[in-house]
C-alpha cells in the first residue's frame, strides 16, 4: 500500500515511523527541514556543533507516549529530569512562581486572592473530564471561581500574551488543561524533560526509521492538491506533478486542508473554515552573558513590551552543551495582518531587543552574538468556546484520507509534543484498520 504524508513534524513522522514496515511511505515536506514545530537550527560555537530547536520545547511526566518512543528508538539515555525555575515578571519585579511559600509572596494577589488561586488550582486537579467546560469562556469562569482580582492580576496578562484580541473567547476547558499539565510540581518545585542534544535527535531517529525500512522523505516539496473522486483518495499534486497513492494522511492546518481538498470533505468544508488558528514570533539569541542571573527558566510577563514569555534555555540545560547562553523571546499573533507577520526579520529583533532593555537594565546588545527568528502563522488552534465541537476525526470522511495534527483530539484541550505523537499513532491505526475491512 503507498501512502502520502503531507508533513514532517511529530504527527507526521509518528504515523510515517509506524507504518514503514508493512506498507511504501512517502512523507512530502514543503519546508527545508524536517520537524514542523519541532525543526531545529544547527549552531557552531568555538568547533562545536550543536542542534537548538526553533521553538521551546520540553517533556511533562505524563508524556506516557512520547517516552515510551523515546525508549522504543533507543534515546532513553538522552533523557534529563530538570528543574525549571519559573517567575513571573509584573510592574518591574520578578516573582518567583515555583513553590507554594514562593506563590504566597506574589505581592500584586491579597492573601485572600492567592487563597483563591490555591483553591482553583487544587479544584482543577480534581476534575476528569473537561467537557462540560468547553462551553464556558476561562474568563467567566475564573471570575465565578476566584474573582476579578485574580483573573485580572494573574490569568488576564498571560491568556492575553497567549492569545491576544481572542483571549476572552478561550474556554475554561483550555485554561483546566493547560494548569493541569503544568501542576505536577513537588515541595521542590516542577521538573520538566529535555532530551540531551536536542530533540533535533528524535525527529531524526524517526526519520531514519522511516528510510531505512525503504520510506523516503522529500523536503522542499509542496503537496498543492489531494485528488479526490467519487469519495476515494487517488493522489496528489506535488509541484504539478500527479502521484498515485492508496491513502493520504496530512498533518496540515486545517485552512490548508480545506484549500488541498477543493472543498470535497462534504460537512467537514464547513468546520475547517470555522478553525482559528494563531501564529508565533520566536527568536532565539545567543548571548555573552546570561540574561536572568536569578536562574529563571521561564518568565511570564506583565508589561508593555512586545513579547509575552523570555526562556533561557541554558538556565535548564547544562551551559557546556552550547558553549553560549541561549534565550527564547516569543509572542503570538492573530492573523496575517499583525506587524509580527508583516514586518521584516530585523525589525521584529529590534523590537524584542528594545523590550529586553526596558526589562533588563544590565542588558547591552553588545552582548549579543546572533540571532534567529522562526516564524508561522498556523502554530495551533485558538481554544475558544466550543472548540470541542470542532475537533478534527482521524478518518476525514473519503476512502483514504485521514488527518493528524494539533486539530486532532489528542491535542484537546492543549496542545503537546506528545499530542502529536499520539495523533500520529492514531491516524496511523485508522488506515490500517480499513486496510484491514479492504482486504477482507
Amino acid at each position: 500500500m503507498k501512502i502520502v504524508i503531507i508533513g514532517s513534524g511529530l504527527a507526521g513522522l509518528s504515523a510515517g515511523y509506524r507504518l514503514c514496515k508493512s506498507d511504501e511511505v512517502i512523507v512530502f515536506e514543503k519546508d527545508p527541514d524536517i520537524g514542523g514545530m519541532s525543526a531545529s537550527y544547527s549552531l557552531e560555537r568555538s568547533g562545536k556543533k550543536y542542534f537548538i530547536e526553533k521553538y521551546y520545547h520540553h517533556i511533562f511526566r505524563s508524556d506516557s507516549e512520547l517516552l515510551a518512543l523515546i525508549k522504543e528508538l533507543g534515546l532513553e539515555k538522552q533523557m534529563m529530569w530538570l528543574k525549571g525555575k519559573t517567575a513571573y515578571f509584573v510592574d518591574g519585579k520578578n516573582y518567583p512562581m515555583n513553590t507554594p511559600i514562593e506563590i504566597l509572596h506574589f505581592s500584586p494577589l491579597s492573601v485572600p486572592d492567592l487563597v483563591k488561586l490555591g483553591l482553583l488550582v487544587l479544584r482543577i486537579k480534581f476534575i476528569k473530564d473537561t467537557t462540560p467546560y468547553d462551553r464556558i469562556k476561562a474568563k467567566e469562569w475564573i471570575l465565578g471561581t476566584a474573582g476579578k482580582s485574580v483573573y485580572e492580576n494573574f490569568f488576564a496578562p498571560l491568556m492575553k500574551s497567549k492569545f491576544g484580541d481572542n483571549a476572552e473567547n478561550v474556554s475554561a476547558a483550555w485554561l483546566i488543561g493547560r494548569v493541569k499539565i503544568r501542576s505536577d510540581r513537588g515541595a521542590e518545585g516542577e521538573k520538566l524533560g529535555y532530551m540531551r542534544g536536542g530533540f533535533n535527535s528524535l525527529i531524526e531517529a524517526l526519520a531514519g526509521e522511516i528510510t531505512a525500512n525503504g520510506g523516503e522523505i522529500r523536503t522542499n516539496r509542496e503537496v498543492t492538491e489531494i485528488v479526490i473522486t467519487e469519495n476515494t483518495v487517488q493522489g496528489v499534486v506535488v509541484d504539478g506533478d500527479f502521484i498515485a497513492c492508496d491513502a493520504v494522511i496530512s498533518t496540515a492546518e486545517p485552512a490548508v486542508l480545506d484549500a488541498l481538498t477543493k472543498g470535497k470533505l462534504g460537512d467537514l468544508h464547513t468546520t475547517l473554515k470555522s478553525i482559528r488558528y494563531q501564529g508565533t514570533a520566536c527568536a532565539l539569541i545567543g548571548l555573552d552573558r546570561s540574561l536572568m542571573k536569578d536562574g529563571n527558566y521561564w518568565l511570564n510577563i506583565k508589561a508593555d513590551v512586545p513579547f509575552g514569555a523570555v526562556i533561557e534555555h541554558t538556565n535548564f540545560m547544562p551551559f557546556e552543551d552550547y558553549g553560549e547562553n541561549l534565550v527564547y523571546v516569543t509572542s503570538y499573533f492573530q492573523d496575517e495582518k499583525s506587524p509580527l507577520w508583516m514586518q521584516k526579520e530585523e525589525e521584529i529583533i529590534d523590537s524584542y531587543l528594545k523590550g529586553l532593555e526596558r526589562m533588563f537594565p544590565e542588558f547591552s546588545r553588545k552582548d549579543v552574538r546572533w540571532t534567529r527568528l522562526y516564524r508561522r502563522i498556523d502554530t495551533a488552534p485558538v481554544y475558544e468556546q466550543g472548540y470541542l465541537e470542532k475537533v478534527l476525526p482521524f478518518a476525514a470522511g473519503p476512502s483514504g484520507l485521514y488527518l493528524a495534527g494539533m486539530f486532532s483530539s489528542s491535542n484537546y484541550p492543549e496542545r503537546s509534543m506528545n499530542g502529536s505523537v499520539k495523533a500520529g499513532f492514531e491516524s496511523a491505526e485508522s488506515l490500517m484498520k480499513e486496510k484491514e475491512v479492504r482486504s477482507q
